[in-house]
């Protein structure tokens, strides 16, 4: 048995590593997923997963006190993900989590933001006329009640629901990578170790309704405002609370703000709104 061949067999099964792999190669990842997939504790790794499915088991709270937690591998399967995305054939994509026991869906149903990120958008001639799907860019995975990622999406909307050059280009949060577009999450800025402890954002949907970015504790309740006012940061602020609503819900905005004007002598100030701790009212999903 070689060296490799021996790391192999006593290696834990961590997402992170399969990152590595797929940045450390050029052209089609087939082979890297594929022996990633064959490792001995794949399938423990994949009856882990199935814990994170369903929101009613608080599977939260019964995690290891060593190695990455559930939430912390989610995340790092979350940048599995977007590296794969960039291939637009998406075989490796699919290949990988379905293997994992993720269900695709492609989106084409009437718009919801719970399932949809707005890829493009073509604007209509009338202001009111409603988001409407038109192309499937790459399909969505939902791991039982758990959303694994969003379908991506071109879209035709009224200025009054979705802006061409904001709905498509406004940073998206909770988002590590995306080839043509702004992102943010929690791991941008920390090393090249801490950026791993990052959670996953954690969106249910249940029987009982959607919950979103569920808490470490399990709770989704919220404020009517997203947030106690006085510990906004300043561009916060000048949101108002449909717009915070928004955000949240679509991990961007999707129009121009209110207060443009007066966030304009802010240069930067999307970089500066820190949206990962906004929870709605119960019911409010």
């Amino acid at each position: 048995m070689t060296v490799r061949q021996n790391l192999t067999m006593i290696a834990p099964v961590k997402a992170r590593t399969l990152y590595h792999e797929l940045l450390g190669h050029d052209g089609p990842h087939e082979a890297a997923v594929d022996h990633w997939l064959g490792r001995p504790g794949a399938p423990a790794y994949r009856e882990r997963l199935r814990t994170a499915a369903v929101h009613a088991t608080a599977w939260w709270a019964d995690e290891p006190p060593d190695g990455p937690t559930l939430v912390e591998e989610l995340y790092a399967l979350g940048r599995v993900a977007d590296v794969l995305l960039l291939d637009p054939r998406f075989p490796c994509y699919l290949r990988l989590f379905t293997a994992l026991g993720m269900t695709p869906f492609d989106g084409v149903a009437p718009f919801e933001p719970f399932l949809h990120e707005i890829a493009e958008v073509e604007q209509a001639e009338d202001p009111q006329a409603p988001i409407e799907v038109l192309e499937v860019r790459h399909p969505g995975l939902m791991l039982g009640e758990l959303l694994f990622a969003r379908a991506a999406v071109r879209i035709r909307a009224g200025s009054a629901h979705a802006e061409r050059g904001v709905a498509d280009r406004f940073p998206l949060y909770w988002t590590f990578r995306r080839a043509d577009r702004t992102t943010h999450d929690l791991s941008h800025g920390w090393g090249s170790n801490s950026q791993w402890s990052t959670d996953f954002r954690l969106d249910y949907r249940t029987p009982e309704g959607d919950h979103l970015n569920v808490a470490e504790d399990g709770s989704v309740d919220g404020r009517p405002d997203l947030g106690h006012y006085q510990e906004l940061a300043p561009e916060e602020r000048l949101l108002t609370p449909a717009e915070r609503r928004e955000l949240l819900r679509n991990r961007c905005l999707l129009r121009t703000p209110r207060a443009a004007a007066d966030l304009a002598a802010s240069p930067g100030w999307e970089d500066d709104l820190f949206p990962f701790a906004w929870r709605l009212p119960a019911g409010e999903a």
